[in-house]
């Protein structure tokens, strides 16, 4: 282990992982709001948010000097922080994406199957096989992940049993499918390569690495589908801003800095609890105004009850 990650794990007991969590959700709540105000297009947005972020993250790569941990990693490991910002990036642009061609209760049930895959590949990869309760624990906070993506669907229950039924019929609904699973592969891929660099260097030197690759991967998509980066009025600058402080940087990062001292599948079931958050904030934002349903309520509980199954006692 790095001389980094012993430093960190000495200073653990100051700041629980579980409280930098905590925070990290509600960061990361903010995406939907602040994303649903904005008009630009989901890959502009994806790459703004990063490019703004990398400002702060540069600044305290700098500060604290820790870009000198950077001589700890091999060049496959490097490769390897590389292409987890590229996943990040896929994972941003494929989920998005997905929405525009299935239905929301297909694409929910495909992007939440992320902590059942990491849990799985984290056994041989990682050599951190989740216990029995874990994998209740993860579970259950998927069960309760569906029932907030369904709450909304029109006629309930049979509502979303024909939106499932109707999802895998025609070319344009099959590619909307295949999308939202190719988020939650990437997503799960990111999280296991975090957890794994995590252990060797610090939070600062791995998400300059890996922000720094996804950010170039949104821009080269944004060329690819011809998208406009530049300009942007003023109100979607303060959108984009707003994105890179909250969702990014005490999101993405705190969840980053947490997988240095907890296993991948339970810093990902925290990302379960994202749209709880945003429906609590779609209500309380004037310009939205969405009063959460009993669906949401219900699920949210469940998700509560699954994270802190899996969580409870967690030892890195």
């Amino acid at each position: 282990m790095a001389v980094s990650s012993a430093t960190e794990s000495r200073t653990v007991s100051s700041r629980s992982p579980l409280v930098v969590l905590a925070a990290s959700v509600v960061g990361i709540s903010f995406a939907a709001p602040l994303i649903r105000l904005s008009e630009s297009a989901a890959i502009v947005i994806a790459a703004w948010r990063l490019g703004l972020s990398l400002i702060i993250v540069a600044m305290a790569l700098v500060v604290t000097g820790t870009w000198r941990e950077w001589r700890l990693l091999s060049r496959r490991e490097v490769w390897l922080a590389v292409s987890g910002g590229v996943l990040l990036a896929l994972h941003f642009w494929s989920w998005s994406a997905s929405l525009r061609y299935t239905t929301v209760a297909a694409s929910v049930s495909l992007v939440n199957l992320q902590p059942v895959l990491i849990a799985g590949v984290s056994g041989f990869w990682l050599r951190e096989p989740p216990s029995k309760r874990q994998w209740l624990g993860v579970l259950l906070a998927v069960v309760g992940a569906l029932v907030v993506g369904f709450a909304d669907i029109p006629g309930g229950a049979s509502g979303v049993v024909a939106a499932l039924a109707g999802s895998g019929t025609g070319g344009r609904a099959l590619f909307g499918d295949l999308l939202a699973l190719i988020g939650a592969v990437t997503a799960a891929l990111y999280y296991l390569i975090g957890r794994r660099l995590r252990l060797r260097i610090g939070v600062w030197a791995y998400v300059t690495i890996a922000y720094g690759a996804a950010f170039l991967t949104c821009v080269a998509l944004a060329f690819a589908t011809q998208q406009p980066l530049v300009p942007q009025p003023p109100r979607e600058l303060a959108i984009f801003a707003g994105l890179a402080i909250g969702p990014m940087l005490f999101g993405h990062t705190g969840m980053n800095w947490a997988l240095g001292h907890l296993p991948a599948f339970v810093v990902n079931l925290t990302t379960l609890g994202e749209p709880i958050g945003a429906t609590v904030l779609a209500a309380l934002l004037p310009g939205i105004s969405e009063v959460p349903g009993k669906g949401t309520l219900i699920g949210g509980g469940i998700v509560l009850v699954g994270v802190l199954l899996a969580a409870w006692r967690t030892r890195s």
